[in-house]
C-alpha cells in the first residue's frame, strides 16, 4: 500500500475530468437484513454501514445516504464545508428519528463520502467503511478506520494481520448516531485521468487483502469491478453485508457509447425508499446459509485487557446483540477535569478520615515504659516508625528503674501494654511495691 497523494486547490471553469461509476450492495450469505447503504452519482460517491441490530441500523444508513445524496451536484467551492454540513444534517436527522421512535435508540451508521468537483475530491469519513485510490497500479487506503483495533495498530501493539482476527476487530469508536458530536476526518485529494476509486463497507475490506482489492479494482469496467469485489468478498468468507462503490476517472471529453449514467442508490437506502418490509432484502450471491448470526463473536462481560487509555465502551446485557455492541461508546465526558478533581478530593477526604480515626484510637492506648531512668506512663502505641512518634509521655512516676529487678526493668524497657490508663497506673503501683529499698544516705 502506498501513501495517498495530497490534495490541492481545484480549477474553475469546465471540469477536466468526469467519473464513470457503479455501485452494488448485497445482503450476504448470513444476515437476513441489509444494513449497508450506498450511492454513486456523477459528483458523489458514498457508503454507509448501519449499526444497531434490533435498533435498525438499516434506518440509520438509509437516512444518512438520503441526506448525503443532496451533494450530487457540482460543488462551487469549499468541498470540505459541504461535506461536514451534510454529515451534520444526517446526524441531526437520525436524532429526530430516534426522538420520534424510541425503539431506534442505539442506531448509528458509518459514513464515507467522496464529493467530486471535476478535478479533485473531498473526503469525509466516520467509522470503518473505507475509501481507496488505485493509481498507476498501486493501491492507497485513503481513510483510517475509527476502530479499537486500529488504535492497537497505531500503538504498535498488533499488526494488521492480527487485527483481522482480533476478537474486538469490529468495535468502532466513531459513528453518526444522533447523540455524540460528529467528528469526521476531512481532506481533499487531487485526481488524474486513469485513477480508480473504491468506497466499501467492512464486509469487503475486512476479508480482502490489499493485493486482492488491487487486482479486482484494476480489472474491467466499474460495473465488472463492483460485481467481482462483492462476489470475492463473499467467497472469502464475509458474513456481513457487502457494499462496493467503484468510480473510474476519465477525461471529460473522452468518447463514450453510453448515455449519461443514472445515479445508483443501493442497499438499505433503496429498500427504505421502496418501503419494503424489514427482512425482505435479497442477495445476488446468497448461499445456503441463513439466519442472522452476526459478524461478531459475543463480547464478554469484562472490558478487554488491552483496551488503550481513554477508550471506553459499554457492554450490553445478555443476550448480546453483536450489532448493538459494535458501536456502544459511553456518553461524552463533560467537565472531565472537575470529575478528576472531585475524585481526588474524595480520596483525600477518605484518607484523612482514616488517619484521624487511627490517631483517635491511638490516643486511647497506654503502656508503661522508661524515660530518663524513671518508669513513665505513655499515651499512644508502643511502636517505633522511622521519623514518626506514635506515643508521648503522659505521667512520670517516682519509680526508679535502677531499684527494680533485672526482670522487671527489662519488661519496662520493652514496654508493658495496658488496657487503659487505670490499668497502666495499677501496673506502676505493682512495680513500686517491688522496688528495692532506697540506699541509706540516698537522696
Amino acid at each position: 500500500m502506498t501513501t495517498p497523494p495530497t490534495g490541492s486547490a481545484g480549477a474553475t471553469g469546465a471540469p477536466p475530468l468526469r467519473l464513470d461509476f457503479s455501485a452494488l450492495s448485497d445482503v450476504g450469505r448470513v444476515r437476513k437484513d441489509n444494513q449497508d447503504s450506498g450511492y454513486a452519482g456523477p459528483w458523489l460517491l458514498t457508503v454507509c454501514d448501519g449499526v444497531g441490530g434490533a435498533a435498525r441500523g438499516d434506518v440509520a444508513s438509509g437516512t444518512a445516504v438520503q441526506q448525503l445524496r443532496r451533494l450530487d451536484q457540482r460543488p462551487a467551492d469549499d468541498l470540505l464545508g459541504l461535506i461536514a454540513g451534510a454529515l451534520h444534517r444526517a446526524h441531526d436527522r437520525i436524532a429526530e428519528l430516534v426522538d420520534e421512535d424510541p425503539a431506534l435508540n442505539g442506531t448509528s451508521t458509518t459514513a464515507t463520502v467522496a464529493v467530486f468537483d471535476g478535478s479533485k475530491i473531498g473526503i469525509g469519513h466516520v467509522g470503518d467503511s473505507r475509501a481507496y485510490l488505485m493509481r498507476e497500479g498501486e493501491l492507497s487506503q485513503l481513510t483510517q478506520d475509527h476502530t479499537f483495533v486500529q488504535t492497537l495498530i497505531d500503538e504498535g501493539r498488533i499488526t494488521e494481520d492480527e487485527a483481522r482476527v482480533h476478537p474486538h476487530r469490529n468495535l468502532i469508536l466513531r459513528a453518526l448516531d444522533g447523540v455524540h458530536e460528529v467528528e469526521p476526518d476531512l481532506f481533499v485529494l487531487e485526481l488524474q485521468a486513469g485513477d480508480r476509486l473504491l468506497l466499501c463497507s467492512d464486509g469487503a475490506s475486512g476479508v480482502l487483502r490489499d493485493e486482492r482489492l488491487a487486482d479486482i479494482l484494476g480489472s474491467g469496467t466499474p460495473d465488472y469491478a463492483a460485481v467481482e469485489l462483492v462476489r470475492a468478498s463473499l467467497e472469502a468468507g464475509s458474513t456481513d453485508n457487502v457494499t462496493c462503490v467503484v468510480a473510474h476517472v476519465v477525461p471529460a471529453d473522452a468518447e463514450t457509447t453510453e448515455p449519461d449514467p443514472e445515479p445508483l442508490l443501493v442497499g438499505a437506502a433503496a429498500e427504505l425508499r421502496r418501503r419494503l418490509p424489514r427482512g425482505t432484502g435479497r442477495g445476488l450471491f446468497r448461499g445456503h446459509r441463513a439466519g442472522d448470526t452476526g459478524e461478531l463473536e459475543p463480547i464478554a462481560d469484562e472490558i478487554p485487557d488491552d483496551l488503550p487509555a481513554g477508550v471506553e465502551f459499554a457492554v450490553a446485557a445478555d443476550p448480546l446483540d453483536p450489532e448493538a455492541a459494535r458501536y456502544a461508546p459511553r456518553p461524552p465526558r463533560r467537565f472531565a477535569w472537575l470529575r478528576r478533581l472531585l475524585a481526588l478530593v474524595v480520596i483525600v477526604g477518605l484518607l484523612w478520615i482514616a488517619v484521624a480515626a487511627a490517631w483517635s484510637w491511638s490516643q486511647r492506648q497506654y503502656y508503661v515504659g522508661e524515660e530518663g531512668g524513671q518508669v513513665v506512663i505513655f499515651r499512644g502505641v508502643n511502636l517505633d516508625l522511622p521519623g514518626v512518634s506514635l506515643s508521648e509521655p503522659y505521667e512520670t512516676t517516682d519509680v526508679d528503674l535502677d531499684r527494680l529487678s533485672d526482670f522487671d526493668a527489662g519488661k519496662v524497657r520493652e514496654g508493658i501494654d495496658a488496657a487503659d490508663l487505670d490499668a497502666a497506673r495499677h501496673t506502676v503501683d505493682n512495680l513500686a511495691a517491688k522496688q528495692e529499698p532506697e540506699p541509706e544516705g540516698g537522696s
